[in-house]
């Protein structure tokens, strides 16, 4: 059995690290509402944006949009694995390595792996890739400054890989924020920009009759590089709002286990000292009667 000293000392060590993530959890909460706000101004506008350029690219020649929409035979593939700058977020991060390592699998089984790319958007993003070959960009600090600005530089790299051959496809792999509690992982094709694949609301207005200034084929041509940018930013929000949520709820069930561990301490160490107390009766009444029968 643990001492005294022993069971005191993992008492206050346990006290100390509850304190941590009853702090971290607060944190987490402050983070998340902004971050939770950022992704709702957000998704009206993106899923606005695709549907008007989904019923523009109908309504022109495939040739305008063939420079981001150029279906190729895939050889070489870029896969954007989006994480945190930080752990302490349960199984946040590893689902995302995961998902990277299902869409190899099931979707580009047949390639080399020299001929599958990865950018890492997140320092455990850029950790966990740097150690399996070399990576497309340095993006690890783009959640310690998040904007539009500092997204847009990795979505033009992308696209410029796209455009010279580099890449025939580039794919999306980051955490989707569901509400506090869920985090489910998404992986969506960025390129190429497919106007099959327009969301339903698109389909739904797709006879809307615009009118162009100055031409149908120059806002296309706008539209398409800033859509492409935009829905990048997108997932990157998604995933900042779902590390606040998944670092919350982990802090939060972590803060519960310090309580049940106490618990079991306190028990321990009351235990620990009644035996303590009754060892040392025992010891003055034996030494008592040995003295009476002396």
């Amino acid at each position: 059995m643990a001492s005294l000293k022993e069971v005191r000392s993992r008492i206050q060590s346990v006290s100390s690290t509850q304190q941590i993530t009853k702090a971290m959890k607060m944190v987490a909460a402050a983070k998340l509402r902004r971050a939770q706000d950022n992704i709702v101004r957000m998704r009206p506008y993106a899923q606005r944006l695709n549907a008007i350029l989904a019923n523009l690219t109908r309504a022109i020649d495939d040739d305008t949009v063939s420079e981001y929409g150029t279906v190729r035979e895939v050889r070489r593939v870029l896969v954007i694995a989006i994480t945190s700058d930080r752990g302490l977020a349960g199984a946040f991060n590893s689902n995302v390595f995961k998902g990277v390592a299902a869409l190899v699998a099931q979707r580009y089984a047949n390639l080399p792996a020299a001929n599958i790319s990865v950018m890492a958007i997140g320092k455990k993003a850029n950790d966990y890739f740097a150690r399996r070959g070399p990576l497309v960009g340095n993006y690890t600090h783009v959640f310690a400054q998040l904007s539009f600005d500092t997204v847009r530089v990795a979505a033009e790299q992308a696209m410029a890989g796209f455009r010279n051959g580099e890449y025939d496809e580039v794919m999306m792999v980051f955490n989707e924020s569901r509400n506090v509690a869920t985090q489910v992982v998404r992986t969506e094709q960025l390129l190429p920009l497919v106007p099959a694949e327009a969301p339903a609301a698109a389909v739904a207005t797709s006879n809307v009759d615009y009118i162009f200034e100055p031409s149908k084929e120059d806002i296309v041509q706008t539209l398409i590089p800033q859509s492409l940018k935009i829905q990048l930013y997108k997932a990157v929000l998604e995933s900042n709002a779902s590390e606040h949520g998944a670092r919350m709820t982990a802090m939060d069930k972590a803060t519960e286990n310090a309580g049940e561990l106490l618990k079991s301490l306190k028990l321990t160490y009351n235990r620990t000292r009644q035996a303590a107390i009754t060892t040392e009766i025992l010891e003055i009444v034996g030494g008592a009667e040995a003295l009476a029968a002396g």
